[in-house]
């Protein structure tokens, strides 16, 4: 054995040298026996469950000849949970249908290039017979597509955590979280024993990026995903060593594995695992190993064998972990699976964009998103829009006219039809904007989707609304009523088109009031703009708790009982964004926190020039004269954006802070100026348009 390591190590060295960059892999393994060391009760509740299974799979093993095809294939309901924080994670409904077709092609015996499977492994290349179908009932018997989406910063984590969101029954469904970093892996999955005693981590946790072939995966990442499908199948990787007894497990590629140590299947030869597509690898003295195993590391994996599914098969005919529920016929039923297609559920449709503009940035394309049944025909109606009416699946339609207006559309499948209505879903802006200066008290303020204000959720949780229950000044304000929130939400509170040409030295400001319902709040509110009416926005000021915070914490839904509960913020609006199609929004992010409200908008010239005069009264510069560090002391009665620049006498910058959020309050800046020659420089603070200057002199050293 130790000649054969000896072997096996340098095989390693060769591998090493041509693994794939940037890839990720499996970390069932890791996160399994981490779990059992730490919790030697689960591990020996898995044990148990593990020689369980294990008895039964070698039993059914000998007793099914798997080469033999099935009259039905196994059918696994499946719901994807999309795990998301409004980020590129939140992959749309065709890349994980994309996904799950690989899914099935895999487990089917149907990728295209299964042609290229090495000639000794083609006779072993079985058709599973196991069929994933997305669920179209959930566990209240509703109409699904399937597919659902949270909003959760645990996306941004990816453990076992995020099967706490939300999980359908796991005798009843495979669930499937999507997220934006997997636990620093591709996927992972908790093997039948494991689930059986730990019910609440059933399911496959992948990341977004290696789901399906298009949209932020691509093919070669598409194959973890059946790889994970094949743990939860109770498959081991192919080099084996996952076993609980003991807690060990081998890395793959361990140039000093035990060649003993298998997957316990008998038709896949002993390998050390490959995370390279070397087709005529050969380790643990095999002729040559299956390198494109599904359950290998390879990433060229295009195969299950035989003897892998006879396991699986026997892994959906054992109760533990209820697999044998999964596709009975009763379970079938109740997750609307049995048919396919099902029938006719609901009409559906999404918008690329909601808000255009009269001339420019006008074109809205739709994307019809009903389920379920295949649909026969669908006509929709666009009034304002040209063409008005379409039967397309994917329209785009050209809006001219400023104003509200209406989309519907109609499917029809198998005889019968579902209708939804979006009323005043789409606006059209005129191309002529309000002139500057600009304030807004919404004490005449009728509503936020008028043409003059555009509230736009991304979720269905909760949204911007006016509020007479308080303002700064006046009876009316506009809140988001974020109280009863407890999901990570966006929402956006955009302007009409305001006419800033020829404008210089504008700032624009406004009022706020929020206080944190507990010490884990971490909400966070943005002011942006726009130079065009449909462009990018840029952020102008970012308030972060504790920065945000205006009055005390509070277990009761907030509301500011005086002015003194409000802040201000003023934000300078840089010269290239005073354009004829200037536009600013507030985007709050939350964390499950209080209720927000703003007040007092204003956009001129004014506020920034009493914001100058204020700095020039709370600025100290000290020490003066200094020679290493010079410190910049501000204190603000309100948070704001600011430059600070020290210049020389011939105006060259040697000090550069640009677009520095401040707090309100006492701010200070340290700047080491070791490097400064002695003489006279002066210290700049403002927009950049409009400065205060200060004096500083640096002494000799």
């Amino acid at each position: 054995m130790k000649n054969l390591s000896l072997v096996i190590f340098f095989l390693f060295i060769g591998f090493i040298a041509n693994s794939q960059e940037g890839l990720k892999y499996c970390g069932s393994d890791e996160l399994r026996i981490h779990t059992l060391k730490k919790n030697p009760k689960i591990a020996n509740a898995v044990i148990k469950r593990d020689e369980v299974l294990e008895a039964h799979t070698k039993l059914f093993v000998e007793q099914n000849n798997t080469r033999d095809s099935r009259s039905v294939s196994y059918i696994i309901p499946i719901v994807f949970h999309v795990i998301h924080n409004y980020g590129t994670e939140n992959i749309s409904d065709a890349q994980i249908l994309d996904g799950l077709s690989i899914l099935n092609k895999t487990f089917r015996k149907q990728l295209a290039d299964t042609a290229s499977i090495v000639a000794a492994f083609k006779p072993l290349h079985a058709d599973c017979e196991i069929e994933f179908r997305l669920a179209q009932l959930d566990p209240d018997g509703n109409c699904t597509s399937g597919i659902n989406r949270i909003a959760s910063p645990l996306t941004a984590i990816g453990d076992h955590s995020v099967k706490s969101l939300i999980q359908w029954p796991p005798n009843q469904y495979l669930n499937v979280y999507i997220v934006d970093y997997c636990a620093g892996l591709a996927g992972h999955c908790v093997w039948p024993s494991d689930a059986d005693t730990i019910p609440a981590w059933d399911g496959i946790v992948i990341e977004h990026d290696y789901v399906g072939s298009i949209g932020t995966s691509n093919y070669t990442q598409s194959v973890a995903f059946a790889h994970e499908a094949g743990h939860y199948l109770n498959l081991q990787h192919i080099w084996g060593g996952n076993n609980v007894p003991g807690f060990y497990y081998y890395p793959c590629a361990d140039p000093f594995k035990d060649c003993s140590i298998d997957d316990l299947v008998a038709d896949t030869p002993p390998t050390i695992g490959w995370q390279t597509c070397n087709l005529s690898a050969s380790s643990c003295l095999s002729p040559i190993d299956n390198v494109q195993n599904t359950m290998d590391y390879s990433y060229c994996n295009r195969m299950f064998t035989y003897g892998q599914k006879a396991r699986m098969h026997a892994c959906l005919n054992s109760p533990i972990a209820g697999r044998n529920n999964l596709w009975s016929p009763a379970n079938l039923i109740a997750t609307g699976v049995d048919t396919i297609p099902g029938p006719l559920c609901s009409a559906s449709f999404t918008a690329n964009k909601t808000v255009v503009c009269e001339s420019s940035l006008n074109t809205i394309t739709y994307t019809n998103t009903s389920y379920n049944g295949t649909i026969d025909s669908l006509i929709w109606s666009f009034p304002g829009g040209t063409p008005t009416t379409s039967t397309l699946s994917n329209p785009a339609i050209v809006y001219t006219v400023p104003g509200k207006y209406d989309v519907s559309l109609k499917v029809y499948a198998g005889g019968d039809s579902v209708e939804i209505l979006k009323p005043n879903l789409i606006s059209v802006l005129p191309d002529a904007g309000l002139p500057y200066p600009y304030t807004e008290d919404f004490e005449s303020t009728t509503g936020l989707n008028g043409l003059d204000w555009f509230e736009n959720s991304f979720d269905t949780l909760n949204r911007w609304e006016l509020t007479n229950t308080t303002a700064f000044e006046g009876s009316t304000s506009v809140m988001l009523n974020n109280y009863d929130n407890t999901m990570a939400t966006k929402d956006e509170l955009l302007s009409e088109i305001i006419d800033l040409s020829g404008g210089t030295g504008l700032s624009i400001s406004f009022k706020y009031a929020f206080a944190k319902k507990d010490t884990v709040t971490d909400d966070k509110l943005m002011l942006m703009i726009t130079n065009t009416c449909n462009g990018v926005y840029i952020p102008r000021s970012t308030l972060v708790v504790p920065a945000l915070e205006t009055a005390p914490q509070t277990s009761l839904p907030f509301v500011p009982s005086d002015s003194s509960q409000w802040k201000k913020v003023v934000a300078t609006i840089p010269a290239t964004y005073c354009t004829a199609g200037f536009r600013f929004k507030f985007l709050h992010t939350s964390s499950g926190g209080n209720n927000l409200y703003i007040d007092d908008i204003n956009l001129s010239t004014t506020s920034a020039i009493d914001d100058l005069n204020m700095l020039g009264a709370n600025c100290v510069i000290y020490p003066n004269p200094a020679t290493g560090i010079v410190n910049v002391s501000l204190d603000l009665d309100f948070a704001r954006q600011l430059n600070i620049r020290i210049i020389d006498m011939t105006g060259r910058i040697l000090y550069d802070l640009p677009e520095y959020n401040f707090n309100q309050g006492k701010n200070e800046i340290s700047v080491n100026i070791a490097d400064f020659a002695e003489g006279m420089y002066t210290v700049l603070i403002g927009n950049g348009e409009i400065n205060l200057s200060k004096p500083l002199v640096v002494l000799p050293r």
